[in-house]
């Protein structure tokens, strides 16, 4: 394991700028449909881009301690923050797609009672991508890896969002004798096979909406899923392509009016958009964040969960029912539905989601009540 900083070198920054200065622009296109990148804000977020401080924010992202840590031959990168407590709980906390490690740093700096760990997932940042097939039970095995054979934690508790919600409760199925406790805004979904079985009517509903919305709201997870390296060589090499693809879903996935223009970033700022497109390209990670796509889902069953659970769910699943979670986290021990926030949870409301936390470690006793 070595220490690791962000230095991105400057001919790459001005690299950048020079080619949003030359992007060629569209007007939106006739009958555009509501949903996507409007002309208007990618124009906006396309100037934000060019006159973006990244060297203040390399400076504040450098503050968080970072480290290298050669994983089953994988280097995975991580922001360690260490409580003051020796004997503080540890907390694994992943990303999904399209953000990065850095989206969750502010909800980890609010918990300075927990050792803190938040990794870049494989092929994400400044992680390497893994050299095999990278299924969601490779991931679990690596981001335990870390956590047990790296960092020396016996046992942690666990969190994911998006593609590292199912690898969160893969962890929790897996390594029960490591984990103390899974927290969930993404709670389980199970296989196309395990749905059919549900004989639950807010369940059969649930799932119903999904299937409706899937193909005009998974177009994005096709694409990436089946043309992968076509997509990521025109994102890599346009930046105007690479933020309207990235920023398009920091958007509409977050607890956001987004038919109201001047509350778009109301959830996640505009550093917060720019801070994780700089990320992906000074990296030209685009194309490996692909692979959990790509190689990603095994359509399997995942074993029930029989650690502690704390489920929230959040706004988007707003109607994900209770039964479907007490059959799948079989020590729930509390549900509820978020008042606000997204699909990026603990990016659009950190202090309420520490608070969460904080309440579910003194649950299960690992904190002072």
């Amino acid at each position: 394991m070595r220490s690791f900083r962000i230095s991105v070198a400057e001919d790459v920054v001005v690299d950048l700028r020079e080619r949003l200065s030359r992007a060629r622009l569209l007007p939106d296109s006739p009958r555009r449909p509501e949903a996507g990148m409007s002309a208007d804000y990618l124009r906006d977020l396309v100037d934000s881009w060019r006159s973006f401080d990244w060297r203040e924010r390399e400076e504040w992202l450098n503050q968080h301690p970072q480290f290298i840590a050669d994983v089953e031959g994988t280097d995975i990168h991580f922001v360690h923050l260490r409580s003051e407590r020796s004997d503080a709980p540890a907390l694994l906390v992943m990303h999904g797609w399209p953000h990065t490690f850095a989206l969750q740093l502010e909800f980890a700096r609010l918990l300075p009672d927990f050792h803190v760990v938040v990794p870049s997932m494989p092929g994400f940042a400044f992680s390497a991508p893994f050299d095999a097939t990278m299924t969601e039970s490779v991931m679990a095995r690596l981001m335990h890896s870390l956590m047990s054979d790296v960092l020396g934690y016996e046992r942690y508790l666990t969190y994911g969002e998006d593609i590292s919600a199912n690898v969160s409760d893969l962890i929790a199925a897996t390594y029960p004798d490591h984990v103390h406790g899974i927290l969930a805004t993404h709670a389980h979904f199970g296989t196309d096979e395990e749905r059919a079985r549900v004989d639950d009517p807010a369940a059969r509903a649930f799932f119903d909406r999904l299937s409706a919305s899937g193909g005009p709201d998974g177009a994005y997870g096709h694409i990436q899923g089946t043309r992968p390296d076509t997509l990521a060589a025109a994102l890599n090499d346009s930046p105007t392509g690479l933020i309207a693809w990235i920023a398009e879903k920091l958007v509409e996935w977050s607890d956001t009016p987004t038919a109201e223009p001047e509350l778009l970033e109301r959830r996640i700022s505009r550093d917060r958009i720019l801070t994780e497109a700089m990320i992906y390209w000074s990296t030209q990670s685009i194309a490996t964040s692909f692979r959990s796509y790509f190689d990603g889902g095994e359509y399997r069953r995942i074993p029930p969960v029989d650690v502690p659970a704390a489920v929230a769910i959040q706004r988007h699943e707003h109607d994900y029912p209770e039964s479907v979670a007490r059959a799948y986290y079989r020590d729930l021990r509390s549900f509820d539905r978020m008042p606000e926030g997204g699909h990026f949870a603990i990016a659009e409301v950190p202090q309420a989601m520490a608070t969460r936390m904080r309440a579910f470690g003194r649950e299960l006793g690992l904190l002072p009540s």
